[in-house]
């Protein structure tokens, strides 16, 4: 029997929520933290087992509905096998170093990893797309493409720079002098029993007032009599603007400055976009009074999870230090 082994990392976003459905900009970084498949192949079923969670996915390849499957995380896994289509399956187990439930795109991880193991494409944006539905599918969760497409086209020492409008991802290299580092709200979150679906149509609703985000200005907001949509459409038009500048900052090595736009960006998220939490505030707020900390914000798709912290090396003692990795890789024979 031939092996097949397929990873695929988790991502942090360093700037730019909720902003790739409607054609804006962010600046993710895939993280050396990921999703591991292990595999052989088999005939008309895809089993796996997982090293951190109970239960195991038995999902046949003509599966209709991935939202019945349980154990529940096995539901993105269905999500791909209904999108690939796969002439034939693999039996074998998963392993993750990314912490589930904390905005690290975990599902995303899971859903390239095994994508691969299946033999999808190996071209980046096929590849992020595919997961991409698969996700919709398996979670009801509207998503855009970031998570998927940080994931498969991670590069070493380099966070993207994505333009969602047209899709060109241009890197942008780390500063050697800083410390990016993650921090757990202790507040856990689940995106398909969060408001973001209600924040993707609030955007919609803007843009038909106004036309596209990646377009309009501030005093184009002010023109929106709704103070909701406003507030939301207001947090997508700065947060667009701010990417641009964090990306300058960073790639000029000017860290104060992209210290303070995270700061600037966790008060839009907070305020205009309300996806933050009284425990994720208390979090930023305890942080960012520490010496050696430049910036800190909510990172992910918001309502609980984890901050991310930009820092002198060895300020912070908790969370996680996360490098910039490359992207999702296989070794071993494809599966179709």
């Amino acid at each position: 029997m031939s092996e097949v082994r397929a990873y695929a990392p988790g991502r942090v976003n360093l700037i730019g929520e909720h902003t790739d459905y409607v054609g804006g900009l962010a600046l993710p970084m895939a993280i050396d933290l990921g999703t591991t498949v292990v595999a052989n192949r088999c005939e008309d079923h895809v089993v796996l087992r997982s090293a951190q969670f109970p239960g195991v996915t038995d999902i046949a390849l003509d599966i209709s509905d991935p939202t019945t499957v349980e154990p529940s995380w096995g539901r993105y896994v269905a999500g791909v096998v209904s999108v690939l289509r796969p002439s034939r399956g693999i039996d074998g187990h998963i392993s993750t170093t990314i912490p589930v439930g904390t905005g690290l795109s975990s599902s995303a991880a899971l859903e390239v990893a095994v994508a691969l193991a299946l033999g999808a494409s190996a071209n980046t944006l096929d590849l992020a797309r595919q997961c991409q539905q698969a996700e919709q599918i398996a979670s009801g969760v509207p998503c855009g493409l970031m998570d998927q497409l940080t994931s498969a086209g991670g590069r070493e020492g380099h966070a993207l720079m994505i333009d969602f409008r047209n899709l060109q991802v241009s890197p942008i290299p780390v500063p050697e002098q800083v410390e990016i580092v993650v921090v757990h709200s202790g507040q856990a979150r689940e995106l398909a029993t969060s408001a973001y679906a209600l924040r993707r149509s609030q955007l919609e609703a803007a843009q038909h007032l106004i036309g596209p985000l990646r377009d309009a200005k501030l005093v184009d907001v002010d023109t929106i009599a709704d103070p909701t949509i406003a507030a939301r459409a207001r947090h997508v038009v700065s947060e667009n603007q701010r990417v641009r500048e964090f990306a300058d900052a960073f790639a000029s090595g000017d860290i104060q400055r992209a210290g303070h736009i995270m700061n600037d960006a966790h008060v839009s998220f907070r305020d205009d976009f309300e996806a933050s939490t009284p425990t994720v505030d208390q979090l930023v707020e305890r942080l960012s009074a520490q010496p050696g900390v430049y910036g800190v914000r909510l990172t992910g798709g918001g309502f609980g999870g984890c901050v991310v912290a930009l820092t002198k090396p060895g300020t912070l003692s908790q969370g996680w230090v996360v490098r910039a990795s490359r992207g999702a890789w296989i070794d071993g024979p494809a599966m179709i």
